[in-house]
């Protein structure tokens, strides 16, 4: 496969998360984040906790991910980056769907 069909593939692959991700939450939740920002950032952090976190490298069968200390990590990320405030809530529900879409992928 080239590079440019695996990008393709790539970009195919977000569009389904961002629509599944979108489907999934709740109006008010879906009316506060831009597709923009749910891609180049949030989801971008939410990956940022996995790898710093060491769950992408457990070897159990099941991992246990606390969507709460999920949804804290990208808060504290967003501050310190000077990004525009995020609830906490809002953000938990957006790594419940994001990995809901992941496990059924």
């Amino acid at each position: 496969m080239s590079i440019d069909e695996e990008i393709l593939l790539d970009e195919q692959e977000t569009q389904r998360e961002m629509a599944y991700i979108r489907q999934v939450l709740p109006i008010d939740t879906k009316d506060t984040y831009s597709d923009d920002s749910l891609l180049s950032w949030v989801l971008d952090a939410i990956a940022a906790y996995y790898y710093e976190s060491g769950v992408l490298e457990s070897t159990a069968d099941e991992v246990d991910v606390d969507m709460e200390e999920v949804a804290r990590y990208v808060c504290a990320l967003a501050e310190q980056e000077g990004k525009p405030s995020l609830d906490v809530q809002e953000v938990r529900l957006i790594a419940e769907a994001d990995l809901d879409f992941q496990e059924d992928a």
